[in-house]
Formats: structure tokens, C-alpha cells, sequence
């Protein structure tokens, strides 16, 4: 069998931090590969790579795979993206190609989740606020330590807005701490709520209930607020409130006006716009933590890269995908 090529469009200075060595040993062994530049492939060059190319491994900051880069692109029938989203990437000439699409975003949900999983545990413990009342000289006798009471993240109700990739891999960190798992999602049904552990309610009994809320759905139309000025008002004292998705899926006006209250705690990985102002009262208040969209990998996002060769060698080895992209998705994931 003809060895297929292989066009990698990220960008020779991303690779370090995409692929491990073990990775581009691998795609070599079945492929031949040609490479873009140093920087992720604008309109020109990928269309220039596309042109003989039988598959390719996109990622951040490369161009869109238009009508017009499709037009030259006439071998192409395999698409390994690495992010977290594919629809800024494909267009409806794509989809009616017939491109195989797989998206190694799902190893990207399991740093997102293990990121949400320690922000659950040092919400739970108050290690921030806690902290900063340790090195302004105080201790366990005085009213800040009421009012930073620690709790433990064990036996914890905890509500997930969305049982996405990384929601359900923050289901599975969850099991050593015997939570009790509460799922808002329309997409989610009783038996895989079941499979999953988990109790699937309405949004409200959500809020209501949970020690722990942490937003796990993508953005779009339907989910646009859907923590709003109501939602957030139906949060329990006390309890800590996690995003690691997107800032627009929270009303920030309202939240600022909940926190202002000092009723509960935040970590937001994200905020709408990001950053936020820099007169932003997030940016003061004591029972709010704000990290810079950090929650997935930074530095070292080499299973996405082992995952997009292991993908194009399934395909070209006639293997089903591990997770393949079809425009029946297209609505329900980020």
C-alpha cells in the first residue's frame, strides 16, 4: 500500500510543545510528512501544503479550511485537529467533501478537568482566603477563620453543569471522594446518567443543592447566561462556584452583584471579556480567584499530539476512529 502524506500545519516552533518525540517517530513510521513553517499555516500556505497532502494535523492559529484552500486540496480525506473546538476550522465545503474529522480535544478536557478537580479541593479547604488571613497575622481564634470555614471536598454535593468531556472526566477524578454527582444537561439521558453515577436534574435543583458548582458546557446560543441572575441567586451560602469553560456562560453583572454579597466563593479560569475590566470588582474581592484561561494545558500538550497521529493511523489503517467529529455534533459541543 502507497504510504500516505501527511501535511503538519501547526507551525515548526509549536511542535515542542504539541508533539513528543514519540509522537512524530510514529506518524514517520506510516507516513511521509511535509511541515509548514515556523508558524501555524496562513490561508496561502495551506493551501500550498493541502495539495498533495492525504491528511493533516491542525491546531490553534491556523488558517481555516475554506472553499478556497479546499479547491486544491483534492487528495485530502483526513483532518486531526488540536484544540478545543473544530468549527472555527472547517467550513460547510468540508463537511461536503466528506473529510474525516477527529478532534484530540478530549485530552485537553482531562487537563481542564484535573485543573477543575484541585480548584474543587482548595475552594473546599479555603486555602486562598485562608492563606492570605495567615500572612496577615492571623490564625484559627479569630472571625475570619468563621467566615472561611474549611470544608472538605468529601461527601460534597457536587453540581456539574454539562456532562461534556471534561464534565465527565471530572466525574471520574470525583470517585475516590464519594460525591454526591448532580448532572444539568439536555443532552444527557437517565440510563447514561446512570452509567455514569451520576443524578440527572433540572438546572434550579442544581443550583439549590450543590456545595460545589463548576460549568462544564459549551458556549452557544442556548447557554448564553444560562448562570444568571436568578441561577446565581439560587446558590447556597457558602458554597464555591468554578468556571473553567467560558466567561458568556455567566451573567458577570449579576455575579459581581452575588459576590459583592460575600455569600459564596469563585475561581474563574474565564470571564466575558477576557480579561476582564481592569476596574472589574473581580479583580478586589475577597471571595473571587481569577487565573488567566489556564485550566487546560499550557506548556506541554503532547497527548493531544499523540492522539492526532494515533487517529490519522487508524484511519489510514481502515481503524475506527477514537473520536471522530460528525456535523450531527455540531451543536452540542464548543
Amino acid at each position: 500500500m502507497t504510504r500516505p502524506t501527511v501535511a503538519i500545519t501547526i507551525g515548526t516552533e509549536n511542535y515542542s510543545r504539541m508533539f513528543s518525540a514519540a509522537a512524530l517517530d510514529a506518524l514517520e513510521s506510516f507516513a511521509d510528512v511535509i511541515h509548514a513553517g515556523a508558524q501555524p499555516a496562513g490561508r496561502d500556505e495551506l493551501t500550498r501544503l493541502l495539495t498533495d497532502a492525504d491528511g493533516c494535523i491542525t491546531s490553534w492559529g491556523v488558517h481555516q479550511l475554506d472553499a478556497d484552500v479546499l479547491a486544491g486540496a483534492t487528495r485530502l480525506k483526513a483532518m486531526a485537529h488540536m484544540g478545543s473546538s473544530v468549527k472555527r476550522f472547517t467550513s460547510p465545503e468540508f463537511w461536503q467533501r466528506g473529510i474525516q474529522l477527529t478532534s484530540a480535544g478530549v485530552t485537553l478536557a482531562r487537563d481542564v478537568a484535573e485543573t477543575t478537580l484541585g480548584l474543587m479541593i482548595v475552594g473546599r479547604k479555603r486555602v486562598i482566603p485562608l492563606g492570605r488571613h495567615l500572612q496577615q497575622g492571623g490564625w484559627r481564634d479569630s472571625p475570619a477563620w468563621d467566615r472561611w470555614d474549611a470544608r472538605e471536598l468529601s461527601r460534597s454535593t457536587v453540581g456539574l453543569i454539562g456532562a461534556s468531556n471534561v464534565g465527565r472526566h471530572v466525574i471520574s477524578l470525583l470517585a475516590p471522594f464519594e460525591a454526591d454527582i448532580l448532572v444539568a444537561d439536555p443532552f444527557l439521558d437517565e440510563a447514561s446518567a446512570r452509567e455514569l453515577g451520576v443524578a440527572k436534574v433540572e438546572l434550579p435543583e442544581l443550583l439549590r443543592r450543590s456545595d460545589v458548582v463548576s460549568l462544564h458546557c459549551p458556549a452557544n446560543a442556548d447557554t448564553h447566561h444560562i448562570l444568571d441572575r436568578d441561577g446565581l441567586a439560587l446558590m447556597a451560602d457558602d458554597a464555591l462556584l468554578i468556571n473553567t469553560a467560558r466567561g458568556e456562560l455567566i451573567d458577570e453583572e449579576a455575579l459581581i452583584e452575588e459576590l459583592s454579597r460575600g455569600r459564596f466563593f469563585a475561581f474563574l479560569d474565564v470571564t466575558d471579556p477576557e480579561p476582564c475590566a481592569v476596574d472589574s470588582p473581580l479583580r478586589s474581592l475577597d471571595n473571587v480567584v481569577l487565573t488567566p484561561h489556564t485550566a487546560g494545558c499550557i506548556k506541554n500538550c503532547n497527548r493531544m499530539g499523540e492522539l492526532a497521529v494515533e487517529e490519522l493511523r487508524r484511519f489510514f489503517s481502515e481503524e475506527p476512529a477514537v473520536y471522530q467529529i460528525t456535523t450531527d455534533m455540531l451543536d452540542r459541543i464548543a
